[in-house]
């Protein structure tokens, strides 16, 4: 994860005072002043998180609103997820494309009512909002929410957390939303996240987020969570982070996200990039993102490149670090498709030495998302 200083003003979330207080380090991340780690540090937030529940603020992320006309229809000719099917309060995981098959951004859509809401990479924002208003047309207008705050609680205790506070809460389906009220504010609780493990995103009006975060905070089994754990508990899960595994050159079948692609999508096509993909799906496509586990204690960075057994160059490091769960280094990377087979050997060159590592299957965690019954 790049932690690169902006040349514009940091913004901060509403959280920012609280963060101060909690003894956060902040950083310059995506635009914004973000908490990195606190005193606890990264290792014990990451296992926190995933033995009992850690809080994020994420309130730097993106929060849209399509209204007018037939927003579903709308957003579904630029993404290639089957938007038509989705139930109100139900949500989706897809992406924006460009001709080639590229991907703008990724995002999850919930159907609201009339409405679509979106919540999108803080990175994007500003060139999703411009990219959508320019190609929706009319009569879909697209909002950024800029009042509302969102937090995540993330972790296998988060439901026995939340569900003093929203009645039915610890029923909800995965990848499905609720208007419910915490703290006295009204807010949207989604059964979704970015760790691998069962959890919510609560988006609410960013006056209520210092209350409702120190509402959670104050229950024994939340601790709160930086950037630092953020990037390895998504990276144990397999997940995908934009402008590192994912970018406008990337392709959903290159990214091993052909999953997201709907059955209806996939015969009738209709979106940016569609012949591209679609013939990526039939014939495979030249790379291909797979885990990667380095032998030893070293990890693979970032750009580090991958080659095979004749110190040939196969691919390249995408995600990489040390996984507190796994107890080792792992990472994420492209390669040719001649070595995407589980246990297919690899070298990491580093210092022009290659390090033994091989291909193995995604996540590295196993994920423990809620399924009702």
């Amino acid at each position: 994860m790049t932690l690169a200083a902006d040349a514009a003003p940091l913004k901060r979330t509403p959280l920012y005072s609280l963060h101060l207080t909690l003894g956060g380090k902040m950083v310059p991340f995506a635009g914004y002043e973000m908490p990195v780690q606190y005193p606890s540090g990264i290792l014990n937030e990451h296992i926190h998180t995933r033995s009992k529940a850690g809080l994020f603020d994420v309130s730097h992320m993106g929060q849209l609103r399509l209204a007018g006309g037939d927003p579903v229809k709308a957003l579904e000719a630029l993404v290639p997820g089957d938007l038509l099917v989705l139930m109100p309060l139900r949500m989706r995981y897809t992406l924006l494309l460009n001709d080639q098959g590229g991907i703008l951004d990724d995002l999850m859509a919930t159907r609201l009512g009339d409405g679509l809401f979106l919540v999108v990479n803080a990175a994007r924002k500003e060139a999703d909002l411009a990219h959508l208003r320019t190609t929706l047309g009319r009569p879909t207008t697209v909002e950024l929410l800029e009042d509302r705050a969102l937090l995540a609680l993330q972790g296998p205790a988060a439901a026995t957390v939340l569900s003093p506070f929203c009645a039915g809460i610890e029923r909800l389906p995965f990848m499905t939303a609720m208007e419910t009220t915490l703290a006295g504010c009204k807010c949207l609780v989604t059964r979704s996240g970015y760790t691998g493990e069962d959890g919510f995103e609560i988006s609410l009006p960013r006056a209520n987020a210092p209350a409702v975060a120190e509402l959670l905070l104050a229950r024994p089994e939340v601790l709160p969570i930086g950037l630092g754990a953020r990037d390895s508990l998504r990276l144990e899960a397999g997940l995908c982070l934009y402008g590192h595994d994912i970018d406008e050159t990337t392709t959903p079948i290159e990214a091993a996200l052909a999953w997201t692609i709907g059955k209806r999508r996939r015969a009738e096509g209709g979106f940016p990039g569609a012949a591209v993909v679609l013939r990526q799906l039939a014939e495979g496509a030249r790379r291909t993102r797979v885990g990667i586990q380095p032998d030893g204690r070293a990890p693979a960075r970032e750009d580090t490149a991958i080659v095979d057994a004749d110190g040939s160059k196969v691919g390249r490091v995408t995600s990489g670090g040390f996984g507190p769960s796994v107890g080792g280094p792992i990472a994420m990377g492209y390669v040719d498709p001649r070595h995407t087979a589980a246990g297919t050997p690899l070298g990491l060159l580093v210092r022009g030495t290659a390090r033994p590592a091989r291909v193995v299957r995604l996540p590295f965690v196993q994920h423990r998302y809620y399924v009702r019954g």
